[in-house]
């Protein structure tokens, strides 16, 4: 059990928590959730001892071992695979380091026979002889071959070293478990088993993610972040965000009840105070005026950009044919002979383990890259917006974000410019920033204003909901449903993909399955399979 105490934490002049009271009890999972620079992570790190607090204190139930999602992918990379999921339990690990370098000895004293008998005992105690076995396992379930187990992290695919650090974070039954986006990076098969995991796992976990759709698997709680506070709710994300709007509804219709019984007893005070034979009626209501409160609605510190595609003109009745396309990289075929036919309203996510082929698919289709063969027809009346996974190409001219947005707009009015930036959230001084030093979601945020400026009746989206926070996905996600034109896209967001796609194409090593489906029933036939 984590215990949080009075906790405050001030970095300058800021206050990011101030009084936190908070209890954390095993069994269940809790969701953290809050705007961006709420200090999500900060808190685990709170949690984690990674940071003291100003004030207050974090008790952890005696004996009870905290294992943490470790974010650099490379401070192992020396290290074996099997060896870097075992230190997940440092002191399991520390012993059977200890019990090597005593069987090393030429010379065994008594003195290491003692220590030696100690070690084993508690490497027992400890299940280390099932040590390896679970690492291995756990890196199965989560998709790594065991060609990969016993290499250097250094030698395996920088995707599959995300895998590793996850499995080490579940390594050995820790009591309490941290979880900063655990799902980033992994494919359908890897987040489908750590969903089941973490819904029988018995002890504690605590997680941040952006992925909605996880939120609601797993989670038996969320705490929300908010002003410096943070507030506990049992159920999971929908039921949260469902509750918080009911409760905003019923203090804004309460407060409206109270505003019109405020306003009448003003009124008859006004109109009767004067009366000698009404006076005693209007100094009554005048202190029933007085004890009238309305309950403070605090708006939330969450901000929801304004992200809505608007076609300048309907396509027409040819969309884009794609017709026996084949291309290799680096000597592997990434696209064999695909073919598919764009029809009226098709809204297709593309899916499959091989990210770089729906990456190149789609540079193809806006001529960025050529086919090996094949051939891409687009119709007369389309306009394609394509939103790239790598926008790093926009950003490299020392201008503002004014200048920026500028050169795709054809109206040199700083008003208007002004206030459409103001509905993606660059506001005041934000509007001068330069684009260069722009952050991920800042910069996410700047491509979806070039795309509405567009006016595309055709979107191309690769992983659109990358960098960004859950009110930001949430507003493209209710975007896109709107949408009134085509759309093409890849997303590792179940929730963005079941309520947007209404047929699936998979690239295969062999080609592609197409499927005229929501992305639930293409998965739920992929799994009888």
């Amino acid at each position: 059990m984590i215990q949080v105490n009075n906790v405050t934490l001030t970095f300058g002049k800021r206050t990011l928590f101030e009084d936190v009271n908070i209890k954390f009890t095993p069994g269940n999972c809790y969701g953290l959730i809050g705007a961006n620079g709420a200090g999500k992570s900060t808190f685990l790190k709170l949690l984690s001892g990674e940071i003291e607090t100003t004030h207050g204190d974090i008790v952890i139930t005696k004996g009870e071992r905290i294992a943490v999602l470790k974010q650099d992918h490379y401070a192992y990379d020396n290290e074996r695979v099997i060896d870097t999921v075992i230190m997940g339990n440092s002191r399991l690990y520390n012993i059977m380091k200890e019990k090597e370098e005593l069987y090393s000895h030429t010379e065994f004293t008594e003195e290491d026979g003692i220590k030696l008998g100690n070690l084993e005992a508690e490497f027992a105690e400890l299940n280390g002889w099932e040590a390896e076995s679970e690492a291995s396992t756990l890196l199965n379930n989560l998709g790594i071959d065991e060609k990969f187990h016993y290499e250097l992290m250094k030698d395996i695919p920088n995707n599959q070293k995300v895998k590793v650090l996850l499995a080490q974070a579940l390594f050995g039954n820790p009591d309490i478990l941290l979880l900063d986006e655990p799902t980033n990076n992994l494919d359908i098969d890897a987040i489908n088993w750590l969903e089941e995991f973490l819904i029988n796992f018995n002890n504690t976990v605590i997680v941040v993610s952006h992925d909605r759709h996880f939120l609601n698997k797993v989670c038996t709680h969320i705490a929300d972040i908010d002003y410096g506070k943070i507030k506990l709710y049992m159920g999971n994300y929908d039921f949260w965000y469902e509750s918080s709007q009911l409760a905003l509804k019923q203090m804004k219709e309460s407060n409206k009840k109270k505003e019109e019984k405020i306003k009448e007893l003003q009124a008859f005070i006004a109109r009767f105070s004067a009366n000698a034979s009404k006076s005693k009626q209007a100094t009554s209501r005048k202190k029933i005026l007085e004890k009238i409160e309305l309950d403070e609605i605090v708006p939330s510190s969450r901000k929801y950009p304004f992200i809505d595609f608007k076609p300048e003109r309907p396509s027409g009745k040819e969309i884009l044919m794609v017709t026996k396309l084949n291309k290799t990289i680096d000597g592997k075929k990434v696209l064999n002979n695909v073919s598919f036919t764009v029809q009226k309203n098709d809204k297709i996510a593309f899916v499959g383990s091989n990210d770089i082929a729906k990456t190149t698919l789609f540079k193809i289709l806006m001529g960025e890259l050529e086919a090996d063969s094949g051939h891409v027809t687009w119709g007369k009346t389309i306009t394609p917006s394509y939103y790239p996974q790598d926008n790093s190409k926009y950003f490299t001219k020392d201008e503002t974000i004014m200048e920026w947005i500028g050169s795709f707009y054809n109206i040199d009015d700083e008003t208007v410019l002004r206030g459409f930036l103001g509905r993606m959230l660059f506001s005041g001084d934000d509007v001068f920033k330069k684009v260069p030093v722009l952050s991920g979601g800042e910069r996410a945020r700047c491509m979806f204003s070039k795309c509405m400026l567009e006016g595309g009746n055709f979107l191309i989206l690769d992983e659109p909901t990358n960098h960004l926070d859950l009110e930001s996905i949430t507003s493209l996600n209710n975007g896109l449903i709107k949408y009134d034109g085509e759309l093409i896209f890849s997303s590792h967001d179940h929730q963005f993909t079941e309520t947007i796609a209404n047929r699936i194409i998979e690239l295969t090593d062999d080609g592609f399955i197409d499927r005229k489906t929501t992305y639930d029933e293409y998965l739920k036939e992929r799994s009888k399979k």
